[in-house]
């Protein structure tokens, strides 16, 4: 009898060269960081061959592994293509989905259950990032992504438009009296976005002038932890709306003006063309999401819920 195949440590090698970390990989096989290095120790017991090179940034590919990972990649991409195939022909089908953590937290894993109650065959996954995907090459069904809508080659629906709110807590408000104009909110501390652009174009298109303390304060990288530094009383946050409709209901946080602010960029949603490889479950979801999108998006406490 042969010996047996290593195929867990296989695939902890491929996913760690196709995602670039130990994380990533751990993540996309659901297990620990620690288990995927274990899986990789192993795996050069077996063939005596260092597959990867330590860097100070990470792990890179070494010359024996970046000539093995086409073809290792290729054999695990056929055989979640021919699992799919499986599930198909016993009714199951699966759905990932990749969309960004603020969109993904704040709008869309509330109503999939709502998803899932009309298509209880179809078993959705979400990954919450913002990287880049190549929907052939990552397994990915559908990407929903904040831009300006130019993505050649894929089948683009769009969904909505945001808008950007001035909100804070209540309590950091109650104690600055009311905000009658766009430059009162220079009065308390901005939370900033990573590029420190939100607040000075906000200030721009309410015609304020252009002053340093636009661009002061601290900056946080998404509008989840934009939102949580807002609920703890740091400051103002301008954020999408979509993103804060669940804790402005809840009065977790309140508009400080109620001056929003139309942005070009909307939300896009992603897919294979229909004429390519748009599977049943792809059909189906991108159908709910238009039903979803003919009320306006508000909390998604109630959304969820709603008959559609």
């Amino acid at each position: 009898m042969g010996a047996v195949l290593p195929l867990l440590a296989l695939r902890a090698f491929v996913e760690t060269a196709r995602h670039g970390s130990l994380k990533s990989a751990a993540d996309a096989m659901g297990v620990t960081s620690g288990a995927i290095s274990q899986q990789l120790r192993l795996l050069h017991e077996r063939t005596g061959v260092a597959l990867f090179d330590r860097t100070r940034q990470g792990v890179v590919l070494s010359a024996a592994g970046t000539r093995i990972y086409p073809e290792l990649k290729q054999a695990f991409d056929q055989i979640e293509h021919s699992l799919q195939t499986l599930e198909r022909m016993k009714g199951r089908q699966t759905l990932r989905i990749s969309a960004a953590p603020s969109f993904a937290a704040h709008w869309l894993a509330p109503r999939l259950a709502h998803f899932s109650r009309q298509h209880p065959h179809i078993d959705v996954q979400l990954d919450a990032n913002t990287q880049v995907v190549d929907l052939r090459r990552d397994g990915i069904d559908v990407a929903i992504r904040h831009g300006l809508g130019r993505y050649p080659g894929l089948d683009v629906q769009p969904l909505f438009a945001p808008v950007l709110l001035p909100v804070a807590s209540p309590a950091l408000l109650g104690g600055m009296g009311t905000f009658d104009a766009a430059v009162d909110c220079l009065r308390a501390p901005l939370l900033q976005d990573a590029d420190r652009r939100d607040w000075r174009l906000w200030f721009e298109a309410m015609g304020v002038p252009a002053k340093p303390a636009m661009e002061r304060g601290p900056a946080f990288d998404d509008d989840l932890l934009l939102i949580r530094a807002a609920q703890a009383g740091q400051g103002i946050a301008l954020v999408r709306d979509i993103h804060v409709a669940d804790e402005i209901a809840a009065g977790r946080l309140a508009v400080a003006i109620n001056l929003p602010w139309p942005q070009a960029f909307g939300y896009y949603a992603l897919s294979l063309p229909a004429n390519d490889d748009q599977t049943p479950a792809v059909v189906s979801f991108l159908a709910w999401l238009k039903a979803q999108l003919v009320n306006p998006p508000g909390p998604s406490s109630t959304a969820g819920d709603a008959d559609v």
